[in-house]
């Protein structure tokens, strides 16, 4: 099924003597499923500059609210059952999240397309359902940093609890007892600490430790070994850490693979009388199995700040257990950690809704800040280069293959493309189809519409302080309506650079031309002779078309050539008309990016 070109882009398409206007092209795509999702009216709305709607369905530091309502409207409506917020979410754009609600499938679907962002005020992401996300465009951000101290601290705080059993000898002195000798705990000085996962939390919780004389080392199958070294850490495997530990900290993600990865197995690889700390995620843990290794005592104790199910369930025999500590997923719970969160994630999606590369992306490409800042240029370049490349196909092709060229002088380790292949796939797909494509569900949606994008890298000598020298995007097998696009191997090809922080056009099919990506783009192929710049001008002036570039590239002097003339405005139909009665004008194309 064939996907109508945007009533955005101009219904005319090409222009060659002596036709006249003529209607709307069709380009198509393999046609794509029903669940794919389509913009409509809110996204018309948000890019008027109307305020969008976010839904905060979990407490929230004020300092995020109020920096919140400065640019959205703000929705606080706590503990929704799934039915309310499956009612409530299709009115929002972005909805903020702690760990206790559970953004659904079911809750992308309601949406009906409108949901661009979810934030969740933390770092685990179990709670939202990722692949969902994906395919309906919605971003996932989170706050990984502002809560780390806290829960690195709260992590030592349970480890020395549990180790001197704070937390029993309170209640008995409490209860009037004086039990002295029943509360003999054991020392940290000397003791080996594994920590398992050597992230943000991991680390800072192996520096504390090493502070209070513990022996520490780590498993994380990607962390870095120079980087723990670096601290008096030693990345073991799986298997040592657990049988060398005398402590374990816990804190990995909950993914498939560590779901229960402490389960009666490995409990029966670790030394007898290890104790256990979690203030990660509950379903690391089989808590069946930590049950029955506790009264087995291979493990002595355990302090647990997260459980599978949350809260858990008042009988809970883990709970219960004398030789357990607990507390109420508190990791995150000071003061100044909630604060942060709340400024962090609030950032983060107003960043997102203003259509900003995020750095906290879950479920796209993770990229440093500063590669943000450095390839800005270059994607704004990548998504127009698409655009034109997609416009120049004509009506009935079908665009399957498309290769992408990016020339630089760095090593291909050193040059991530991520960023630009999905900013392609949105010029792409767009201008041809009623997709919203964003950095999330590009490679999705290409995949969903049949649509192979290969890509290729020259390595050039030079400085490799500049990350790319041009991108080249080429669209094979299928017809042009501007043929001199096409290059000598009969694919649509064009090439652009970067200039002073500008996207330029650098070449259509086999012509050189040099002209800024900005607004709009008139191409027309012509007989290089005197005069054709001023006549062409002139048309677009008595219609008060301003022209803000004009480049000519020819093959030779009196031969043919290509004019690019950058506009601001879109010309009327007359103007081109008049364009195309130019007798030395053969063919030309206006492009609208």
């Amino acid at each position: 099924m064939a996907s109508t070109t945007p009533s955005n882009l101009l219904s005319v398409p090409t222009l060659r003597k002596p036709s006249l206007i003529s209607p709307p092209s069709r380009l198509c795509f393999a046609s794509p499923p029903s669940h794919v999702i389509r913009r409509g009216s809110t996204i018309v709305a948000l890019a008027m500059d109307a305020k969008p709607t976010v839904l905060v369905a979990e407490k929230l530091g004020e300092a995020g609210l109020d920096l919140l309502r400065g640019f959205a409207n703000v929705d606080c409506s706590y503990n929704l059952s799934p039915e309310e917020l499956c009612t409530k979410i299709s009115l929002c754009d972005a909805i903020i999240v702690r760990s206790g609600t559970k953004v659904s499938r079911e809750v992308f679907e309601s949406s009906s397309g409108r949901l661009k962002v979810v934030g969740r005020a933390g770092v685990g992401i179990d709670n939202v359902d990722l692949a969902a996300a994906t395919e309906h465009g919605c971003l996932v951000v989170n706050a990984p940093t502002a809560n780390t101290i806290a829960a690195a601290e709260h992590g030592i705080a349970l480890l020395a609890a549990m180790a001197r059993n704070i937390a029993q000898a309170d209640a008995s002195t409490k209860a009037g007892k004086w039990q002295r000798s029943k509360f003999v705990g054991v020392s940290l000085v000397g003791k080996t600490l594994a920590v398992m996962g050597f992230g943000k939390v991991g680390s800072e919780v192996a520096r504390r430790a090493k502070g209070l004389g513990m022996h520490v080392i780590a498993h994380d199958p990607y962390a870095p070994a120079d980087r723990a070294r670096a601290i008096g850490v030693e990345i073991v495997s799986f298997d040592e850490a657990l049988s060398s530990a005398d402590f374990i900290s816990l804190h990995m993600p909950l993914t498939p693979a560590t779901s229960k990865i402490l389960n009666d197995e490995a409990f029966a690889k670790m030394k007898k009388g290890v104790r256990i700390v979690n203030v990660a995620r509950g379903g690391v843990i089989d808590e069946d199995a930590l049950v029955r290794a506790l009264d087995a005592g291979v493990v002595a104790q355990a302090a647990l700040d997260v459980f599978t199910q949350e809260p858990p369930a008042k009988d809970s025999k883990l709970v219960q257990h004398e030789h357990v500590t607990v507390t109420p997923h508190l990791g995150a719970s000071t003061m100044e950690a909630q604060e942060g969160v709340a400024i962090e994630i609030v950032e983060a999606v107003a960043g997102a809704l203003k259509g900003e590369l995020a750095a906290t992306a879950v479920n796209a490409p993770m990229v440093p800040a500063e590669v943000l800042s450095e390839l800005a240029p270059f994607v704004s370049l990548s998504e127009k280069l698409g655009r034109l490349a997609v416009q120049l196909v004509a009506g009935g092709s079908g665009v399957k293959t498309v290769k992408v060229t990016y020339a630089s002088a760095r090593a291909p380790d050193d040059l991530d493309t991520r960023l630009l292949r999905a900013m392609i796939t949105k010029g792409l797909i767009e201008p041809i189809s009623s997709a919203f494509v964003n950095l999330v569900n590009a490679d999705y949606t290409a995949k969903q519409r049949g649509l192979r994008i290969s890509e290729e890298r020259i390595l050039l000598d030079g400085s490799p302080e500049c990350p790319l020298e041009f991108i080249q995007v080429q669209i094979a097998n299928v017809e042009s309506k501007f043929p001199s696009a096409l290059s000598e191997s009969g694919e649509i090809k064009v090439e652009g650079r970067v200039k002073d922080g500008i996207p330029h056009l650098t070449k259509v099919g086999s012509f050189e031309v040099d002209v800024s990506l900005e607004g709009s783009l008139i191409l027309c192929r012509q007989v290089d002779q005197p005069g054709m710049i001023g006549t062409v001008g002139s048309i677009l002036g008595e219609e008060n078309v301003n022209v803000s570039f004009m480049s000519v590239g020819r093959i030779a002097p009196r031969k043919q050539a290509v004019m690019a003339i950058g506009v601001d405005d879109k010309p009327t139909m007359g103007a081109l008309k008049k364009i195309g009665e130019i007798p030395a004008i053969e063919e030309f194309v206006f492009l609208k990016l």
